[in-house]
């Protein structure tokens, strides 16, 4: 952007690219050192600011001169040192100063589009800083010059007179003209003196606007807080169950703008089927105003209530909200090569290989396997369709539940925490009517087992993933069968699709979903859904379709959408519809089925969901019911939320260190506690006895498998009792 183009009421960025000014700048009244905070992953940097008239800007100090810059004097007169082009300016006629009052050597450059955040060396140079700042602005004309010749605006006729006598016209003819003329200036002249006088005064009131407007601010955080300190807000549950983080006193400027901004362009991607009809239209309305358990129950902002029939949970009163961000980090992430860790693994199982935390997201294998629970209002929705004689609407949400897992692993660049042997996750969510319970049965192959119940269906399976690593790509085959059994018998199983990890050396790194999943199950119908291979020149990627046979192999229905944004159906015209709970609908509608959540209002480098944030949160009520297998309760996924990275990462070596005897405490008998293999399909089965031990407070035989490994004859006794 060229300086002429900068609008006067921005501080924004100038380009090195722009022209030289016709008039060389005035040289600078008061110039120095201060470091401004740039962004989280660059933290403070120094910066050369010069005060000249009323205009404050800013350039980079190469890195030759910090050490000189260092030591220079912080504020000097006119400057001979730091004369790079500016990377920034502000107008300081415009601008408000503020302190901090949390730190004596911090203070705030306001605008009406930008704050910076500044700080100085020590207290006394802070107030200088501002004693500059503030004589620059007040001194400084607010007209800028404009209005000191306002009486002196003329102009001459003289060149008009002349090429009318040219043209043969009277003398009275001529002066007329020259009234005209003179009339019409005179008015234009009054108009824009009037407009500059209430530029003129509006520039002037902006500081104190601003200042008005920062006081503002600071009330109402304080009518907020007495208002959340209220005793109907104040109550015991809320402290016990409500996220604690770190954030600064509300004093300071809660959020800083970033210097650069990286703006990833925005590609949307439509279906094959982008514009219905009008009674598809009122059907997809129809259809999503009955997600009763989507709209009715959402995460981050809103509250979440327990639907009637539901026990009470001991940590989830009424109106308890679930956390909507991680905490801080504690300590800054450093990044590691992904290549200088795998280079040596081409072809090899990745589970095998030992990897820094920071390829982990603070969520472990276990809690992967219950986000694929985040819609599990389709299997309400598909138990009372099948209540009310519709099977075949049944078997289109199980089947749009069946790609909804997916939609979670969009964006998702880290690897969830491989558990321990005998690590456990339970997930008591009443506002769903669900609970959960999944723990790690083998260690080789690693094959992790689930167990869900819900309102009027029981889901359960086991997964194991084989992966292989090919250079730029991972691939990971899930084995394993998923189960899903309705109280009325009527039951439906299928397998996953494979992954596939691209980009793990160079570029961005995605994911992509692909492959043939067939649902069936053991009445009238069966589903297939074809997860399209993800090529260069496809355009219109993430792409599902699939359809629904009836016991003659006859198609009835067609599915079709994108496993990260939502899946449709359309029901042929022959389709028998008995009790349709979507009855009066016409058939060929275009019905929606699902529609993925909108993300988190508080984004992480993780990109977890809202959902997922809520996974690993542990509350003191919670900590003190849950068995010590529990994953919240694992050191180094702990410390990788709360940001504590070098923790992490020596929890994690050790707790790998101990999990090497895993192989041989599998081969000398170890049995999982809560799940037996089925006989008959091999599946892992939930024996019970969880939930019951969970209200008792009795773990016989769940020990603490993330405690400390002893030597000699301490270490084989807790080897043989794990």
């Amino acid at each position: 952007m060229r300086a002429r183009d900068l609008h006067p009421l921005c501080c924004l960025p100038a380009d090195g690219g722009s022209p030289p000014p016709p008039l060389a700048p005035p040289p600078p009244s008061v110039a120095g050192l201060l470091y401004k905070w740039t962004n989280i992953g660059k933290g403070w940097r120094p910066r050369w600011f010069a005060i000249r008239g009323d205009v404050l800007t800013y350039s980079k100090i190469p890195r030759r001169s910090s050490a000189s810059a260092a030591a220079a004097t912080r504020i000097i007169g006119p400057a001979q040192y730091g004369q790079d082009r500016p990377v920034g300016l502000v107008h300081l006629k415009i601008s408000s100063f503020r302190e901090s009052k949390s730190d004596d050597r911090r203070f705030y450059i306001i605008t009406p589009t930008k704050t910076l955040q500044l700080r100085t060396d020590s207290a006394n140079e802070r107030v200088a800083w501002i004693e500059a700042l503030v004589s620059a602005r007040d001194e400084s004309s607010p007209d800028g010059g404009l209005l000191s010749n306002q009486n002196d605006a003329s102009f001459s006729t003289e060149r008009l007179r002349n090429r009318m006598h040219e043209e043969g016209l009277g003398e009275e003819i001529i002066k007329d003209c020259e009234e005209i003329v003179h009339s019409e200036f005179s008015q234009y002249h009054t108009q824009m003196k009037q407009r500059c006088e209430e530029y003129v005064s509006f520039i002037s009131s902006l500081p104190q606007q601003l200042e008005v407007l920062s006081a503002d601010d600071n009330a109402n955080m304080i009518e907020l807080h007495s208002h959340l300190m209220k005793p109907e807000y104040s109550s015991s549950v809320q402290g016990k169950c409500s996220e604690s983080s770190n954030t600064e006193s509300s004093d300071d400027v809660g959020q800083q703008e970033l210097d650069e901004i990286l703006d990833d362009d925005d590609y949307h991607f439509y279906d094959t089927r982008q514009s219905f009809s009008d009674s598809a239209a009122i059907s997809c309305l129809k259809m999503k105003g009955s997600n009763s358990g989507k709209d009715t129950f959402l995460y981050g902002d809103k509250f979440v209530k327990p639907k009637a029939g539901m026990g009470n949970s001991e940590c989830l009163s009424p109106f308890f909200k679930r956390r909507t961000k991680l905490p801080d980090p504690v300590e800054k992430e450093k990044g590691v090569s992904l290549w200088s860790m795998i280079k040596d693994n081409v072809g090899r199982d990745l589970t095998r290989v030992c990897l820094p935390v920071y390829f982990n997201e603070p969520l472990s294998s276990l809690q992967k396997c219950f986000e694929d629970l985040e819609y599990s209002y389709l299997l309400d929705r598909a138990y009372e369709c099948g209540r009310k004689g519709d099977s075949l609407m049944r078997i289109l949400n199980v089947a749009a539940f069946a790609v909804s897992g997916y939609a979670s692993s969009d964006g998702r660049p880290c690897k969830p925490f491989n558990p321990l042997l005998g690590e456990t996750y339970e997930a008591d969510y009443p506002e769903n009517e669900i609970r959960f319970f999944s723990e790690k049965v083998s260690h080789h192959p690693m094959v992790m087992a689930c167990h869900c119940e819900g309102n009027g269906w029981k889901f359960w399976g086991d997964s194991n993933v084989k992966s292989k690593f090919w250079g730029q790509t991972i691939q990971l085959d899930p084995v394993g069968v998923l189960t899903l059994e309705f109280d009325d018998g009527e039951t439906f199983r299928w397998s996953k699709v494979t992954t596939t990890i691209n980009n793990l050396i160079i570029g961005r790194v995605y994911c992509h979903h692909h492959g043939t999943m067939n649902i069936s199950g053991n009445r009238g119908y069966s589903c297939k859904l074809i997860f399209k291979q993800q090529s260069f020149l496809e355009r219109n990627p993430r792409q599902v379709q699939g359809f629904v046979k009836d016991v003659d192999g006859s198609k009835v229905a067609t599915l079709m959408g994108k496993w990260d944004e939502s899946m449709y159906c359309t029901i042929s015209n022959d389709a028998p519809r008995v009790n349709c709970s979507a009855s009066g609908q016409n058939t060929d509608a275009t019905l929606l089925l699902w529609e993925k959540n909108e993300p988190s209002t508080n984004p992480t480098r993780y990109n977890l969901s809202s959902f997922a944030i809520t996974l690993n949160e542990l509350t003191p009520e919670l900590k003190e019911r849950l068995p010590p297998t529990d994953s919240r309760l694992r050191p180094d996924q702990r410390h990788v939320e709360n940001g504590e990275y070098g923790k992490a990462n020596a929890e994690k070596l050790r707790l790998e260190t101990r999990q090497r005897m895993s192989r041989t405490m599998q081969d000398s008998g170890w049995k999982p506690r809560w799940f037996r293999r089925d006989g008959s399909d091999g599946t892992f089965r939930y024996v019970g006895g969880y939930w019951e031990a969970r209200e008792q407070g009795k773990w016989d035989g769940c020990h603490d498998i993330f405690g400390e490994v002893f030597d000699g004859s301490r270490k084989q006794q807790t080897d043989h009792h794990l």
